[in-house]
């Protein structure tokens, strides 16, 4: 079956693959029969989407006290279909909604705004904290729709595709007269970009150095997957980790006789952060800050006597006083992460509490969207370029969801099929036999693993 069908190995790790085959070698089915190629791909299909959903429950019956941000991004399968994605994150992790097909459809502003609002609608409303895009003109516009019918609801551009795009104009631009002074303080992060991809392709594109590299190295070069969403940022965090190796590995005597022979947690800010810098103030004091909690709070308290109370806990919680003035509350801002603080401490005021533990728990960017793709890739590829929009949708939506359901299981993190499903799922040209090379798949609001 393996090798037949050319399927990776660390199928071998997958934990419904074990139970399947630890179940049938422990009991005798007499006259049994393997599903067909009918019944795999459209009634048992659809049965296990029904059971992924109802396992989904729990997760989704979360969301009215955690609340949930929606996640959009765009993308054409091997056919050419447009199609949009629709994620739902939090805590728990991101789940995999629907994808729509936009073909013979005029992508503008209403239509995404009118998919976005059939979403929210079926998340329901009072769930949803933000709908989160990239910076696309399209999708700023059909935000600003949802905005101004929903004013409960936020449009928020990924944090991580600004800070790209933000870099990319910054420190690619050509060093003129009108942006000399920027290019000169931030050409840099391009320069540290840069050296970092030269050592690596210095490494892998010669077999004795990288033969010596893995002698010196437990982890592997990275092989960013082709993505807008925090590339650099992934290798550069891979690099830091690799420094220390590296530098034992170019000071060895194995590595100077081959050249002789060939001549990477945001806190609650303390006093001591605001002494580092005499130009940092307290958020409460920044203006612009303040502008936007203003309006934060007018959204989502309409009625006059509650935003007084609501101002009146803010300025307790931003002096230090009042209910906030015991020593634990005033001691953990500097320790403890900024929602674990509000569910800790935050019980003494009853408007700022929620809002707080809702609005502290979404994500600032929307790459999980951008993961997706990968999977609707690797399910929708040329092999299979003849799979149905409809097929495709239920296919993604199972493996997603299963994936994100088998990461609160126990097994997950032991045994053999421990972490079965943190590896690649497409070939590459550059995956060599030692494994020199990994695709990542990650992020800047992906969860920390090592290998």
């Amino acid at each position: 079956m393996f090798f037949s069908s050319g399927l990776p190995f660390h199928l071998a790790k997958n934990s419904y693959f074990v139970k399947t085959i630890s179940y049938a070698a422990n009991n005798y089915i007499d006259g049994y029969i393997p599903p067909g190629y009918n019944k795999l791909r459209i009634t048992l299909l659809e049965k296990e989407k029904q059971h992924v959903e109802r396992m989904l429950e729990p997760t989704k019956n979360s969301w009215s006290g955690k609340g949930v941000s929606i996640v959009s991004d765009g993308w054409s399968n091997p056919q050419r279909r447009p199609l949009l994605n629709f994620i739902a994150i939090t805590e728990s992790g991101p789940m995999f909604l629907k994808a729509v097909d936009c073909s013979d459809e005029i992508k503008d502003k209403d239509y995404v705004a009118k998919q976005i609002r059939d979403v929210i609608r079926e998340v329901n409303l009072s769930n949803v904290v933000q709908i989160m895009t990239d910076n696309a003109p399209v999708c700023k516009a059909a935000g600003l729709l949802i905005e101004a019918e929903f004013s409960s609801v936020y449009w928020t551009p990924c944090v991580v595709h600004t800070l790209n795009l933000a870099l990319k104009d910054i420190c690619a631009a050509k060093n003129t007269e009108k942006n000399n002074f920027v290019y000169q303080e931030c050409s840099w992060i391009t320069q540290i970009a840069e050296d970092a991809s030269f050592i690596k392709n210095f490494i892998v594109n010669h077999h004795m150095r990288l033969s010596i590299f893995n002698e010196f190295n437990t982890l592997k070069l990275l092989n960013v997957a082709p993505t807008r969403f925090a590339s650099t940022n992934v290798m550069l965090k891979r690099f830091r980790l690799l420094k220390q190796d590296l530098k034992e590995m170019v000071i060895s005597e194995k590595w100077s006789s081959y050249k002789e022979d060939n001549i990477g947690k945001a806190e609650y800010y303390s006093h001591q952060w605001l002494k580092e810098n005499p130009t940092r103030v307290s958020p409460y004091q920044d203006i612009e800050i303040t502008n936007e909690r203003v309006k934060c709070l007018k959204r989502y308290f309409s009625d006059e006597e509650e935003k007084i109370n609501v101002n009146i806990e803010f300025a307790s919680f931003s002096d230090g006083r009042g209910v906030f003035d015991d020593y634990d509350s005033l001691n953990d801002r500097g320790i403890v992460d900024a929602k674990s603080w509000w569910l800790i401490h935050g019980g003494k005021v009853k408007f700022l509490q929620p809002i707080d533990v809702r609005l502290l728990g979404q994500p600032s960017s929307s790459s999980c969207c951008e993961r997706n793709w990968s999977i609707y890739s690797f399910i929708h590829s040329l092999k299979r370029n003849k799979l149905k929009p409809k097929r495709a949708e239920n296919l993604v939506f199972v493996h997603t969801n299963l994936r994100l359901l088998s990461r609160k299981i126990p097994q997950y993190n032991k045994e053999e099929t421990m972490m079965w499903d943190i590896t690649r799922d497409v070939f590459s040209p550059v995956d060599k036999e030692n494994g020199v090379l990994e695709v990542a798949h990650i992020s800047l609001d992906e969860r920390s693993w090592k290998e």
